[in-house]
C-alpha cells in the first residue's frame, strides 16, 4: 500500500468517525436508561400510601401489602437502571472519549511523517531531472560545438585562428558535458538509494505504525461492546432479586386472611334478630322484642324498649349509621367497633402522655445540671415549661380516665383501672382520684341505631378506700435488689415517692418498660419513682426488708 496513502489517510478518518457515532450511540442509550428510571420512581412514587390518610390503613390487607412490595421493588429495579447508565458512562463514553482524542493525535503525527518522508523524495526526483536536463543540454551544445569545429576546418577560406577557437569551444563543451554527465550519475545514484529508502524503510514503518493504531481502534471498540453487554449483565442477578421479591410478595397473599380483617373491620358485635312475634289485632296485646334483637338491654338496670306501633322495624343488617360527626363516646357505633374506637383512643392518648413525660423528665435533667452548674444556663428559665407540661399530662390523664371507663363498660366490667392497666398507660396517679366523670349512659333507639341521652348521665365515682384497703391487705413484697438515687425526685403525684440524692432503698419490683421502678424507703414508705433517677442493684437472693 506504499502507493495508497491518500486512501489510507481517508480511510483512518472514517475508523475515527465510527467511533464518536459508537461513543453518540452509547450516550443516548445513558440518557434512555435515566429518563426510565426517572419514570419508573415517579410511578412509585406516585403509588405509594399518603402518610396519615386513609390509603394508609388499606395497607394492613395481604394483597396491599403485595402491592406496596412491588412498589418498593420496582423502586430498587430503576436504581439498577441508574447503575447501568453510570458504568456505561464512566466504563464507556468517558473512555471512549479521552481515545479518540488521543487517536487523533497519533494519527496527525504518523501522516505527518509520511507527507514529510513523500515531500522529501519528491525534492530527490526534481533535483534528479535537474541534474539529467542539464547533462541532456551540455551534450547537445558539445555535439553543435564539434560540428562547427569540423565545419570550420574543413573551410579553406577560415583562417587558422578562427579554427583555433572553435577547437577550443568544442573542447569546453566536452568537458562541460562530461562535468554534467557526472553530477548526473551522482545525483541518480543518491535518488536511487533514497527512493530505496523510502520504499522500503520509511514508508514501511510509517505504514505499519498506521496499521497498529487502526488495529487498536478497531480492538478497542469491540472491548467496548462487551463492556456495553456486560454492564447490563451484571445487573442482571439484582433485577432478578427484585422480580423474585415481587413474585415472593404475590404468594404471600392470603385471601382467607383479608377476608378475616374484613370481618374484624366491620363486625358490629349484634345478634341476628329473633322471630317476630305474631300480633292478634282481635285482641289487645303487647309485642316484645326478643333478646337477640337488635335493642336488647344494655345492662344498665332500665326497663328495655318496645317498639312502638309507629316503629318501622328497620331491621339488620339494614341499620343506618348517623351521618356527621359522632359523640365523643362513639356511643353512635355497634359496640365491637365502639370498643376498637375508644381501645385506639386510650392508646393515642397514652403514646401523648408518655411524650409530654419524656419531655419532662428532659426539662427535669437539665434544670438540676443548670442548679449545679449555674454558667450553663438558668435554671428558672425552665419552670415554666415544666408547670405547662404537668397540666398537658394531667389533662391528659383525665381524658384516659374517661375513655378508659366508657372502654370498661362496652366490656361489661367496672370502669376502675387496676394496677397492671396504669403500667400499660404509663400513669401513676392517685387511687382515690374518681375514675370516670360524667360517663354518658347510652340509649338504644327502636330501630336499631345508637342515640346519646344526655339527660341521664351518671357520675360513677371510685370510692377512695377500695383501692388502699387492697393493697393494705395485700403481703409485703420481698426486696429483689438495692438502688442509690442519682437525682433528687419529689414525688409529688399519689402513688410516687420522693428521694434524696444518694439514698440508698430497697427495690421491690424493676422497671416493666413503662420508665418506673417500684421502691421502698421503709417498711412503710413504698412508692414509684423514674428509672432514670435511680442506679439499681439487683439481687435475687435478696430477703424481704
Amino acid at each position: 500500500l506504499q502507493d495508497q496513502f491518500d486512501n489510507l489517510e481517508k480511510h483512518t478518518q472514517w475508523g475515527i468517525d465510527v467511533l464518536e457515532k459508537y461513543i453518540k450511540f452509547v450516550k443516548e442509550r445513558t440518557e434512555i436508561e435515566l429518563s426510565y428510571a426517572k419514570q419508573l420512581r415517579n410511578l412509585s412514587k406516585k403509588y405509594q400510601p399518603k402518610k396519615n390518610s386513609k390509603e394508609e390503613e388499606e395497607y394492613r390487607y395481604t394483597s396491599t401489602r403485595a402491592f406496596l412490595a412491588t412498589l418498593n421493588e420496582m423502586n430498587d429495579y430503576a436504581g439498577q437502571h441508574e447503575v447501568i447508565s453510570e458504568n456505561m458512562t464512566s466504563l464507556i463514553t468517558g473512555e471512549l472519549t479521552r481515545y479518540v482524542q488521543e487517536l487523533k493525535q497519533e494519527r496527525k503525527s504518523h501522516f505527518h511523517d509520511g507527507r514529510k518522508a513523500q515531500q522529501h523524495i519528491e525534492t530527490c526526483w526534481k533535483q534528479l531531472e535537474a541534474s539529467k536536463r542539464r547533462f541532456e543540454r551540455d551534450c547537445k551544445e558539445a555535439d553543435r560545438a564539434q560540428q562547427y569545429f569540423e565545419k570550420m576546418d574543413a573551410d579553406i577560406n577560415v583562417t587558422k585562428a578562427d579554427v583555433e577557437k572553435a577547437r577550443q569551444q568544442a573542447q569546453l563543451r566536452h568537458q562541460m558535458a562530461e562535468d554534467s554527465k557526472a553530477e548526473y550519475s551522482s545525483t541518480l545514484q543518491k535518488f536511487n538509494s533514497e527512493q530505496h529508502d523510502h520504499y522500503y524503510t520509511h514508508i514501511p514503518n510509517i505504514f505499519q505504525k498506521i496499521q497498529e493504531m487502526e488495529e487498536r481502534r478497531i480492538v478497542k471498540i469491540g472491548e467496548s461492546m462487551k463492556t456495553f453487554a456486560e454492564v447490563d449483565r451484571q445487573v442482571i442477578p439484582i433485577i432478578g432479586k427484585c422480580l423474585d421479591e415481587i413474585t415472593k410478595a404475590a404468594e404471600s397473599i392470603d385471601h382467607k386472611n383479608d377476608s378475616q380483617l374484613v370481618i374484624e373491620a366491620f363486625k358490629s358485635g349484634f345478634e341476628p334478630p329473633g322471630d317476630i312475634d305474631f300480633e292478634d289485632f282481635t285482641q289487645p296485646m303487647k309485642r316484645t322484642v326478643s333478646e337477640s334483637s337488635l335493642s336488647n338491654s344494655r345492662g344498665d338496670g332500665k326497663s328495655e324498649p318496645k317498639f312502638g306501633g309507629k316503629s318501622k322495624g328497620k331491621l339488620w343488617p339494614f341499620i343506618k349509621k348517623n351521618k356527621g360527626a359522632g359523640p365523643e363516646d362513639f356511643s353512635n357505633l355497634p359496640p365491637e367497633q365502639r370498643r376498637k374506637k375508644l381501645q385506639q383512643k386510650v392508646d393515642e392518648l397514652n403514646k401523648d402522655i408518655q411524650k409530654e413525660m419524656d419531655q419532662r423528665d428532659a426539662l427535669t435533667k437539665m434544670k438540676d445540671v443548670y442548679i449545679k452548674n449555674p454558667q450553663m444556663g438558668d435554671a428558672a428559665s425552665v419552670d415554666h415549661r415544666l408547670a405547662e407540661l404537668e397540666q398537658n399530662i394531667e389533662k391528659l390523664r383525665i381524658e384516659v380516665q374517661k375513655f378508659e371507663g366508657w372502654l370498661a363498660e362496652v366490656e361489661g366490667r367496672l370502669p376502675m383501672r387496676t394496677e397492671q392497666a396504669r403500667r400499660q398507660s404509663g400513669l401513676y396517679e392517685a387511687q382515690n382520684t374518681s375514675a370516670v366523670n360524667s360517663c354518658a349512659q347510652d340509649r338504644e333507639s327502636p330501630d336499631g341505631s345508637y342515640t346519646e341521652e344526655q339527660s341521664q348521665e351518671t357520675e360513677m365515682k371510685v370510692p377512695a378506700t377500695d383501692f388502699d384497703d387492697e393493697f393494705d391487705d395485700e403481703e409485703p413484697l420481698p426486696t429483689i435488689g438495692t438502688c442509690k438515687a442519682l437525682y433528687t425526685f419529689e414525688g409529688q403525684n399519689e402513688g410516687t415517692i420522693s428521694v434524696a440524692e444518694g439514698e440508698i432503698l430497697y427495690v421491690i419490683e424493676e422497671d416493666k418498660g413503662d420508665g418506673w421502678t417500684r421502691i421502698r424507703k421503709n417498711e412503710d414508705e413504698e412508692g414509684y419513682v423514674p428509672t432514670s433517677y435511680v442506679e439499681v442493684y439487683l439481687d435475687k437472693n435478696a430477703k424481704g426488708a
